[in-house]
């Protein structure tokens, strides 16, 4: 009976020996797991920008910000960076109501974003903006010929501010008009002679007139030639840093050179 008493109690004290040890072990697994989570960086961008973030005749989403922002992501394996794509009108409110973390779409710094938002401080390319027409206007040779002319821009983008600028500091003399969803309306309202003229970039141009024979040209010499930045939400200093130190590596290792000329025909990049 002694026996049988001792015998028992040593199987209690192995099964709760037991118990802990895996009590013991799915607390640290979780720690473990805690420590190794994956940040997701919810990245808001287009599908309309020819070369920058467009989808293939796949229907996949690529483009130089897109494919960027994927190198980035295999450098940074604490963080999975997701695309959520959308008008690029939609952008900054989607920003400001925190539906997405980080816009990959050629954003140039300027004091209204700069008070709402949080660029990085690498830039990743320079973005150059020209007049664009149609391959046969012969009238119109440089930004000083869009006097009483009819010039077409999506809404809030880079080139509205740019000719919006530009416009009201020369007397209010051009037509300025926008642009329905995306580049086809802009596209064709220039190749049907609807609108004069379009702000774009040359590597754009290349590749409408390629893919979807555009038949535009260059224009005169480039209005500007901004840095352009990723743009995060206030504050959040800790993913702007990190993708700042991938950045460096990408522009060190010959990365971003190669992306620019794939994507852009030739080497936009800077080195700070």
């Amino acid at each position: 009976m002694k026996k049988l008493n001792i015998s028992a109690a040593i199987i209690a004290l192995g099964i709760f020996l037991t118990g802990c040890g895996s009590t013991s072990d799915k607390a640290s697994g979780g720690k473990v797991e805690a420590e190794n989570e994956v940040k997701k960086i919810i990245v808001g961008t287009g599908t309309q920008f020819p070369n920058i973030c467009f989808l293939d005749d796949k229907g996949r989403l690529t483009g130089y910000d897109v494919e960027l922002v994927r190198e980035i992501d295999k450098r940074l394996p604490d963080y999975e960076f997701e695309f959520k794509t959308m008008e690029f009108s939609n952008l900054l409110l989607s920003l400001e109501t925190k539906k997405i973390d980080l816009i990959a779409h050629q954003m140039e710094v300027n004091e209204e974003r700069k008070e709402k938002f949080l660029f990085n401080n690498e830039p990743y390319n320079v973005f150059p903006l020209n007049v664009v027409v149609h391959q046969d206007n012969q009238d119109i040779k440089s930004v000083k010929d869009l006097a009483g002319k009819k010039v077409i821009v999506g809404a809030t983008s880079n080139s509205a501010v740019l000719i919006e600028k530009y416009n009201k500091e020369n007397g209010g003399k051009i037509n300025i008009v926008y642009s329905g969803q995306g580049s086809d309306d802009t596209k064709t309202q220039l190749k049907t002679g609807r609108a004069d003229a379009t702000i774009s970039t040359p590597f754009a141009v290349d590749f409408l007139n390629d893919a979807a024979d555009a038949q535009q040209k260059v224009v005169g010499p480039a209005l500007s030639n901004s840095k352009v930045f990723f743009l995060l939400q206030k504050g959040d200093t800790e993913i702007r840093d990190k993708v700042d130190g991938a950045l460096k590596e990408i522009k060190k290792d010959g990365t971003l050179t190669e992306l620019s000329t794939k994507w852009l025909g030739a080497d936009y990049t800077v080195a700070n």
